[in-house]
């Protein structure tokens, strides 16, 4: 839904960024869809980083990466200098008012501002302080600095993508995107909301400790049990699932599929349309827990099986029998599918330039609170004057002050 009317679910919550880059703007971005007013505090110079990540840029120019844009919408962006003291002052003042603060600076980093929970939490008792990192508050590597490639392969998910040894092309694999970054952002939205939760009942706020390790750790799901239970040390298997069979994609005559077979009915059903119904009751295939014993010999029989089979007419037969597949698709195909049109998932809005920044939307509906976009990803530094004399009720001549001498931008 893009109404501007509706009321999200956390209207009137004021969240105060200091994040930069991905996990924690991911995590204030969720809950300002939601409702939340966030403020996104920002170097006066260049602002947050991945304004310069690109290309792209939005409109061409060098500046406001489409990465920025992805995870920065319905935020205000305040140019602030906390470096200096009255900066730093100007952040203390505006986190009396607010009920969040987001930030994702090392470890210790913001005690010197005075701007780290301990400081802020006596300032504001009922303030729900989130701090995200690479590796937490605690422990032997919490010193250490944190990004996704890094966290994906000392967290273990790197040892179970890409092509398995023995294959052209076999190593380590990363994902397509910063998927640690964006676990923990959900984590960091969803303690965050528990929090509030927990403040409403109890009067009280409290410090979260998010970190990227842990919640890649934690998204370890069946691999992590598979060792923990099953004592098997997860491998890269390529796109093959270490649980189920068959479960991966296929070659036919005119290109790749993914087949999904999740049950002993649904591999009844895919055996008849590929006409091999005998499958089923070869007593190496009946169910699951077979096939996964003996996957390479089914494998042997059915890809040349499957070689023969047109992609669309093979999927239109298997949706058809209810038979779980699908197409392997480019980004452009999937942003331009007319189930993601109905789903209103893109999302068109005009900055303060005039300049239309579209964006993937809010993926869960609402019945009652549903996501509203109301701000587009903002030009740096345009909310600065105004959200400063909303909030701190700062003058005209205040601002041009702390302008003239740096503090903001």
């Amino acid at each position: 839904m893009s109404s501007n009317e509706a009321n999200g679910a956390l209207e009137g919550i004021r969240v105060i960024d200091l994040s930069r880059i991905l996990a924690g703007p991911w995590a204030t971005q969720v809950l300002a869809d939601l409702g939340a007013e966030v403020i996104k505090i920002e170097s006066p110079n260049d602002g947050d980083g991945t304004r310069a990540w690109g290309p792209p840029f939005v409109a061409g120019a060098d500046s406001d990466a489409a990465y920025f844009t992805s995870c920065n919408r319905n935020k205000r962006s305040v140019c602030i200098d906390f470096a200096k003291s009255d900066g730093a002052r100007l952040v203390v003042d505006m986190v009396k008012t607010a009920d969040v603060v987001v930030q994702n600076f090392k470890v210790g980093g913001l005690e010197k501002y005075g701007l780290d929970a301990k400081s802020l939490c006596d300032i504001n008792p009922k303030l729900i302080y989130c701090s995200i990192s690479g590796f937490g508050s605690t422990g032997p590597y919490a010193s250490r600095p944190g990004y996704d490639f890094l966290i994906q392969a000392m967290g273990g998910l790197m040892s179970i993508t890409g092509a398995p040894d023995g294959q052209p092309g076999a190593q380590p694999m990363k994902t397509g995107v910063a998927i640690c970054d964006l676990f923990t952002g959900l984590y960091a939205a969803n303690a965050i909301q528990a929090a509030l939760f927990h403040r409403e009942q109890s009067g009280v706020g409290q410090h979260i400790d998010c970190s990227l390790l842990d919640s890649q750790i934690a998204m370890l799901a069946n691999q992590g049990s598979n060792w923990l239970v099953g004592n098997q040390v997860p491998q890269r298997m390529g796109n093959e699932h270490p649980n189920i069979v068959p479960y991966k994609a296929y070659a036919v005559a005119d290109g790749h599929f993914i087949l999904a077979v999740g049950n002993d009915g649904q591999f009844q059903r895919f055996c008849q349309v590929i006409e091999r119904a005998e499958l089923s009751d070869d007593e190496r295939f009946k169910t699951n827990p077979q096939r996964v014993t003996h996957r390479r010999a089914l494998d042997d029989i059915l890809e040349p099986v499957l070689k023969q089979w047109q992609r669309d007419t093979l999927l239109q037969a298997l949706e058809t029998a209810n038979v779980p597949a699908g197409p392997i698709r480019q980004v452009n195909e999937v942003l331009e599918d007319p189930h993601v049109d109905a789903r209103n998932l893109k999302v068109s809005q005009v900055r303060s330039d005039g300049v239309r920044i579209d964006s993937v939307g809010f993926p869960v509906q609402l019945s009652k609170t549903p996501a509203t976009y109301r701000h587009p990803p903002p030009v740096l530094g345009e909310g600065t004057d105004t959200v400063l004399e909303q909030t701190l009720g700062l003058s005209a001549k205040a601002l041009d002050q702390l302008r003239d001498d740096g503090v903001i931008g």
